[in-house]
């Protein structure tokens, strides 16, 4: 069978529950819907970190945060499993967001068209490596963000919450899908091709146009999970990481101690609306598939790289482990070769993509990656599930409540551990999935908390096990030269 081309869509900062077919009927997603339906959806997938570094430096490796050494935005990058898609033939192509550092190394593409973060200022990432902003340069506008949104009368009680009013083709959310339809449109080449397309929304700005929002003024939205006296109980970390929302207006999001509802549903109507945006995109993208001839060659992955609490447990956007920041919606779609219509609702992780598009385009899976291939639930052979997930986060300028955060989740129960604490989180979620009933400190749940931590330590020792030597490895591989650049892929 000839090589499949695989086009890899990843937004940023989307939750698991917006999907209509998925599962969540007040969403409007025609186009993701047909996605699930003719393809395989994994209801319960988890990332490996909930922030975007340090779940995509995960995801592009296959480690854990603890093995990659990426536990924060900005920390630097050594390794992605990309070389090897293009030491094996395919062209590599990346559009739009990746987080990557250093922003503009290869990393194994051939091709990176970088665009970051809406709302982004720094240094790091200079204006002239931004296609976005050059985009913005060449017609004369200035780029929306908080520098331009702190203008506004309103910006403290809006949520983050605006309506894009510059040309619809400047939005990211329409700009870089549409960058990536412009690639598939004039490549010349006839080898396979890996496109990475890095969608930059719904991350804050909440900045849809205003048709996209009016389509959800009369729908039934699913409210903010607010319950006070679980508000209260939280551990102390997240707490001062609710204080730290409080003072800074992280990415255009002045958060409020108390919103009102209409902030708090003004807030979730411009988020789904935004994805909605994104979903008329994705129907744009497989409609450039169609016209170069190729869809019926590609496979499709959607996912996300962390979700977004939008207000629900008093916290703003991730940086913690409640389902909304940890959990997102993943499809492969490829008629065919992948099975249809299949909702698997095993626990998977985020970062098993990197095995899985290794093995779908014919390679071997190191075995030093932590990852585990997904592509028994897309063919319909035998599956060992996992029988843990886990997520981690060490202590930013952020989330300084703590020096290190690891979630384990098993079918029915979360932990949520704190390594410089006795504070911690535990919650059944068969019995509670709002994670509103902590039971950390209940006596008659001390055996499940003992048998938890256990599991971390465990997973942690086996991790070390397992990945002896890959950093040998990897430099073996890239003839011992830096893995990071990875110069000679890169035209």
């Amino acid at each position: 069978m000839q090589r499949p081309n695989i086009v890899f869509i990843m937004t940023d900062q989307q939750r698991f529950d917006t999907i209509a077919a998925a599962g969540f009927d007040y969403m409007i997603t025609p186009n993701l819907d047909r996605l699930v339906q003719e393809g395989t959806c994994f209801s319960h997938m988890y990332v490996t970190s909930p922030s975007c570094a340090p779940s995509r430096a995960s995801l592009f490796t296959g480690l854990y945060p603890h093995t990659n050494g990426v536990f924060r935005n900005d920390e630097r990058w050594t390794h992605s499993w990309v070389r090897r898609l293009a030491d094996a033939g395919y062209r590599c192509v990346n559009v739009g967001k990746m987080h990557t550092s250093p922003f503009e190394d290869s990393f194994g593409f051939h091709e990176r068209h970088v665009v970051e973060n809406k709302d982004r200022a720094t240094e790091r990432l200079p204006f002239y490596l931004d296609n976005w902003d050059k985009a913005f340069w060449n017609r004369r506008i200035e780029k929306p963000s908080r520098v331009t949104y702190r203008r506004r009368e309103d910006y403290g009680e809006r949520l983050g919450a605006f309506v894009w009013d510059l040309p619809e083709d400047l939005h990211s959310d329409n700009f870089v899908p549409e960058f990536a339809a412009m690639w598939l449109d004039r490549y010349q080449g006839q080898e396979p091709f890996f496109l990475q397309i890095g969608i930059p929304g719904p991350h804050p700005p909440y900045d849809p146009t205003q048709a996209y929002i009016d389509k959800y003024r009369d729908r039934d939205l699913p409210e903010a999970i607010r319950d006070q006296a679980a508000m209260n109980g939280q551990p102390s970390a997240l707490w001062k990481l609710r204080e730290q929302h409080l003072s800074i207006d992280h990415d255009a999001v002045v958060h409020l101690e108390n919103p009102t509802p209409e902030q708090l549903r003004r807030q979730r109507e411009h988020y789904f609306a935004n994805v909605s945006m994104i979903d008329t995109q994705v129907g744009k993208l497989m409609e450039a598939l169609e016209r170069r001839g190729v869809l019926d060659d590609t496979i499709i992955i959607f996912t996300s790289d962390h979700g977004d609490c939008l207000n629900d447990h008093g916290h703003s956007q991730k940086w913690t482990m409640y389902e909304p920041s940890v959990r997102v919606p993943a499809i492969v779609w490829s008629p065919g070769r992948v099975e249809c219509g299949k909702l698997v609702g095993d626990l998977v992780s985020l970062f098993d993509f990197g095995p899985t598009i290794l093995e779908m385009a014919g390679l071997d899976v190191p075995k030093w990656m932590e990852a585990r291939s997904l592509c028994p639930y897309l063919t319909g052979t035998k599956v060992t599930p996992r029988e843990f997930v886990f997520s981690e986060h060490a202590g930013d300028r952020i989330l300084s409540g703590t020096e290190f955060m690891t979630m384990i989740r098993d079918r029915q129960f979360k932990l949520v551990h704190f390594v410089e604490s006795d504070e911690g989180q535990l919650f059944d979620l068969l019995a509670d999935p709002q994670e509103i009933n902590d039971l950390w400190g209940d006596p008659d749940h001390q055996d499940v908390k003992r048998r938890l931590i256990n599991e971390i330590l465990k997973w942690r020792i086996r991790s070390d096990l397992k990945t002896q030597g890959w950093t040998e490895a990897i430099m073996k591989e890239a003839g011992g030269q830096s893995p990071v650049g990875m110069g000679n892929n890169a035209g």
